[in-house]
């Protein structure tokens, strides 16, 4: 049986099993667009079918779970009236990053098909899913899909180890703006409800 599921915020914080950290890109064949980290290994930047390739092999190759961080939407908002709406974390100040519009979307879309493929090949171990959220950058300092994935795994070691962090581990109740917001999977949509995972959240740097 397949098992595709959110992390608790408990494992995130404790579980010393394997770890991938993936920087989500949709780009064509010669475009390296996913960033990929696997442990203590150096980060990789890979083709969307690359990375693909990868996770399904990673998915057969051990029976230990594997947690799976995507830096994309893994939940999505609803207001009471049903429109789509931002998430806390999406906001800062006056800009916005929601996950239904602009590159959030476009993002969505990349992890639903990595996630639908991954689901589908039958992986033999558990795959436990975890948000990383890398946004509000300061456009001044050029970024890449390896740093996204090299801070992201930063982060989570700083909170687990308890020293000063450049980010935090975001339950899912936190996520909303409002109380009367919903909450569900980003791929509930594609019949594959597997929770709303926590997220790691990278803060801007002033």
């Amino acid at each position: 049986m397949t098992i595709i599921r959110a992390a608790a915020i408990s494992e995130v914080l404790e579980a010393k099993n394997q770890w991938l950290f993936v920087d989500v890109g949709f780009a064509g064949d010669k475009t390296r667009s996913c960033g990929y980290l696997l442990d203590d290994e150096n980060p990789e930047k890979l083709t969307f079918s690359g990375l693909i390739e990868e996770l399904i092999d990673l998915g057969h190759s051990s029976c230990e779970p594997l947690y799976l961080v995507l830096e994309a939407p893994l939940s999505v908002a609803f207001s009471k009236k049903g429109n789509p709406t931002g998430r806390r974390i999406e906001r800062r100040g006056s800009k916005t990053r929601y996950w239904y519009t602009g590159l959030g979307a476009s993002i969505l879309q990349a992890a639903t098909h990595i996630v639908r493929a991954l689901h589908q090949s039958g992986p033999m171990r558990e795959i436990r899913l975890v948000e990383g959220f890398v946004s509000f950058k300061d456009n001044s300092r050029r970024s890449s899909h390896t740093d996204d994935v090299l801070v992201l795994k930063h982060v989570l070691d700083e909170v687990r180890s308890g020293r000063a962090s450049a980010g935090r581990i975001v339950q899912p109740l936190d996520l909303k703006q409002s109380d009367t917001d919903s909450l569900q999977s980003a791929f509930e949509v594609a019949g594959m409800a597997f929770g709303i995972p926590p997220v790691i959240l990278v803060e801007p740097q002033e």
